[in-house]
This record gives C-alpha cells, sequence and structure tokens, in this order.
C-alpha cells in the first residue's frame, strides 16, 4: 500500500450501513483506504490503536460504548466524523466549526463537502482538533438520552374527540405541512386516522428504533405492520401495510434498509 494513502476505519453496530458508507467513500474518495470496519465504539478504539487510521467515521449511537465515548478516547491522534440518524447532537458541535458530522441517510452532497475539508486538513498537515471539552458536554447529553424512555402514547385529534394512542397501535406516521398525520389501529383492528400539531422530526426521535423506522424523509412506518415492499423505478419502492390500502414511498436515500428484501 502506498504509505501517502489516506487511512480511515468505519464504525456502526448496523452492517449494512457500514457497506453503505465503505461504498459511497470510494466514490466520493477513491484514494482513501478503509483499513477496518467496527461494530461498536470498544471495537473502534481497539481498531484505532492497532491500525492508526487518519480518520474515524463513528456512529454516535452504538451498543455499549458510544461513538461520541470513543472518540474521547481517540482524542486528537485522528480526524473524527460522526455519523447520526439524530442531528441534534452533531448541529450542536458543526455550529462551533469543531466536529464534522454526517446525517443518516448519508447524501452524497454532504459527504463531498464533509470529504474536502478532510483532504485539505490532511494535505495541510494540520493537527486534529481540541475537541475534549465538547465531546465532553455530548457524551453528558447523550446519556441522558438514553435514559429517557421511549414515546409510549400520544395523545391526537380524532374527530370532536382526543384519543390517547399507544405507540404500539400505530401504523405510520406522515408529515403533511404543519401537522402529521397518524395512522392507527383501534381495539377492534379498525384502521383509523388521526392528526396532531407535533412535527413529525420531534417525534421521530422518541420512538422506539427497534420497532419504527423513517423511510422517507416525510414518513416514519412501523416495521411490524409492513405487508410487503415493492421495487420502483429510480431507485425507489413502495411500503404495502397490512389490513390498510395506504401505501407508503420509500425514498432512494432510505432504500437500503430493504436491500435483503
Amino acid at each position: 500500500m502506498n504509505p501517502a494513502r489516506p487511512t480511515a476505519l468505519i464504525a456502526d453496530d448496523e452492517p449494512l450501513l457500514r457497506d453503505a458508507l465503505e461504498r459511497m467513500l470510494a466514490d466520493a474518495w477513491p484514494d482513501l483506504h478503509i483499513v477496518a470496519q467496527a461494530r461498536n465504539g470498544r471495537e473502534a478504539v481497539d481498531q484505532f490503536e492497532a491500525l492508526r487510521p487518519a480518520v474515524c467515521f463513528l456512529d454516535v449511537h452504538m451498543p455499549g460504548m458510544t461513538g461520541v465515548e470513543a472518540a474521547r478516547q481517540i482524542g486528537r491522534r485522528a480526524h473524527l466524523v460522526f455519523v447520526t440518524a439524530y442531528d441534534q447532537y452533531a448541529v450542536q458541535a458543526f455550529a462551533q466549526g469543531v466536529l464534522d458530522y454526517l446525517v443518516k441517510p448519508v447524501e452524497p452532497a454532504r459527504l463531498a463537502a464533509t470529504v474536502a475539508r478532510l483532504q485539505e486538513r490532511l494535505r495541510a498537515e494540520e493537527p486534529a482538533l481540541n475537541t475534549e471539552n465538547l465531546l465532553q458536554q455530548l457524551a453528558a447529553q447523550l446519556q441522558r438520552v438514553k435514559g429517557s424512555p421511549t414515546l409510549q402514547w400520544i395523545r391526537a385529534s380524532v374527530g370532536q374527540t382526543v384519543r390517547l394512542i399507544a405507540a404500539q397501535d400505530i401504523d405510520f406516521l406522515r408529515s403533511e405541512e404543519k401537522y402529521t398525520l397518524i395512522g392507527w389501529r383501534d381495539d377492534t383492528g379498525q384502521a383509523r386516522e388521526a392528526v396532531i400539531r407535533t412535527p413529525l422530526k420531534e417525534i421521530v426521535t422518541q420512538l422506539d428504533a427497534a420497532q419504527f423506522s423513517q423511510v422517507h424523509r416525510s414518513v416514519v412506518v412501523n416495521l411490524n405492520s409492513i405487508a410487503h415492499v415493492t421495487r420502483c423505478e429510480n431507485e425507489t419502492a413502495e411500503i404495502h401495510l397490512k389490513g390498510r390500502s395506504d401505501v407508503l414511498p420509500v425514498s432512494r436515500s432510505y432504500l437500503h434498509l430493504f436491500r435483503q428484501m
């Protein structure tokens, strides 16, 4: 291997997402050599100590040691890029011009901009930035969120009444202008709809990630409610739900969630 060739590691607990990011980096930065993949923060630190890559792409949310905790151990010995499905943590850091971050699903344009900054820093042989204080703040914030319970109930308007809808009864949520439409089942299993004023982006961070998945910038679906998924043209897809006529769009950015279908 060319000793001058830049190196990196990717840490994410989802193997499909690790592979997807590696493929995108191959297009955006052909000269970059991915020397390792890690499934969690502990593996990321161990791989870093063994291989000393110049760049570390770290998923913020990983079981056990988080990406932020791993970054604190790696410190200034590598250039750090956080990858997160929830940008409220990363925006704070990026707004201060300190940390680079990518929001899942990773957009090619955003990745290209991040790659350009990393290449410039490596060309200039700039040392990695001192981010210890900020990482400590982010780690504390993540710990608070980790200890917060997932959303169990949603209060919503159904006609002239207000209903308390259990999260497990929700089939999907869809953003519609200033409102969020909720597709849910009543006690008899009948498909119903309700409307709330809370933006979808605020709700999605409170839902159980093992049960609900965002499949479009305006759609979140209960994975247990999916009957089947149909591929469409232009690398998109459609979700068909059990016992409902609603068909939900899957955008190209989220199609990787259904690669194995």
